[in-house]
């Protein structure tokens, strides 16, 4: 039985591992660029996979695929009949260059769907609308008291921003359940910008996004370079000036995954995971074999001479 862990100021309790499901969009505009089309029966495998292992949670947005990746998780859902009502999805609101009225004007799309599946968390994708984060907060907490969404998350926020959303929440009787934000062994920046120290103070759980950074930390680019040339030019470009400074992690998950009888990519997941309780992590999932990756970590510990092996290899790297 999985574990299942708080998210920050909610009633959500999620596995450590979730789906981000960005990957059902894919098919037609800046999505198929890093995206293939997936199948009905792929997604479908997929949701039923995660729910049957002990995943619950599945997380989308607005902006992936015009709501077409929410659509997508519902039909999915729809298709498992009495599993699916195990299912937390937490979508997005697209921030970007919108006002904060913008939020309640299209809440009922994201409601229509994701139909007839509620919305748990409900996150501002990032911090580049027009309004204030009061304004934004403020509207976030009418969807929670009006009965659209049970939590408030936001992604990519700093530590200031955090803060203010916070205090703007707590004065409606809320909290933040969380905050989304890259990181993993090769991204460790929140450990010393603020984000990660703040997060605690306030109490606030963290998502970490690309845990798996784009596939690089399952090491298959590094054993096989030439699958770099089956990848569309913006993400094998960013994956090849990655490649050979993230040698030395790719090592050290090597060897430790072979002393549990594991995969690289589990192992890296167990790592983030075992940050601590207020960590969850969200790999993306085109294919039924990224489910598993996300299982196993979940039902593999680290011994403490582990970690501290990821951690010294993995410690200075994230500004490379």
């Amino acid at each position: 039985m999985i574990k299942l862990r708080k998210l920050g100021h909610s009633d959500l309790e999620v596995s450590p591992i979730g789906v981000g499901v960005m990957q059902f969009a894919g098919g037609s505009g800046v999505i198929q660029a890093v995206n293939p089309t997936l199948s009905e029966e792929t997604r479908i495998e997929i949701v039923k996979t995660a729910l049957e292992e002990g995943i619950n949670w599945f997380d989308t947005a607005e902006l992936y695929g015009a709501g077409r990746s929410e659509k997508y998780l519902a039909e999915a859902l729809d298709a498992l009949g009495e599993i699916s009502k195990r299912a937390i999805v937490a979508t997005k609101w697209s921030s970007y260059l919108r006002f904060a009225g913008n939020i309640k004007k299209t809440i009922q799309e994201r409601l229509d769907n994701l139909a007839p599946y509620s919305i748990g968390l409900y996150q501002i994708h990032n911090s580049k609308s027009f309004s204030s984060l009061i304004a934004q907060m403020n509207a976030m907490a009418d969807l929670v008291k009006d009965g659209n969404i049970r939590a408030v998350g936001v992604s990519n926020f700093n530590s200031d921003q955090m803060r203010t959303s916070q205090d703007v929440l707590e004065k409606r009787g809320l909290g933040l359940a969380s905050n989304q934000v890259h990181y993993n062994l090769l991204n460790r920046k929140i450990e010393y910008n603020g984000v990660l120290e703040t997060a605690r103070e306030l109490g606030i759980s963290l998502i970490a996004w690309a845990p798996l950074e784009s596939g690089l930390l399952t090491g298959k680019f590094h054993k096989n370079p030439e699958i770099l040339s089956r990848i569309p030019t913006v993400r094998r470009k960013r994956l090849e000036k990655k490649l050979e400074y993230s040698r030395p992690v790719i090592e050290a998950l090597d060897g430790i995954a072979s002393k549990y009888g594991s995969e690289p990519a589990q192992v890296a997941l167990s790592w983030l995971i075992q940050q601590g309780e207020d960590f969850v992590a969200v790999p993306g999932a085109s294919r039924v074999g990224h489910v598993a990756e996300g299982i196993g970590a979940m039902n593999l510990t680290l011994a403490a001479e582990d970690l501290d092996r990821l951690n010294e290899v993995s410690r200075d790297l994230s500004g490379s």
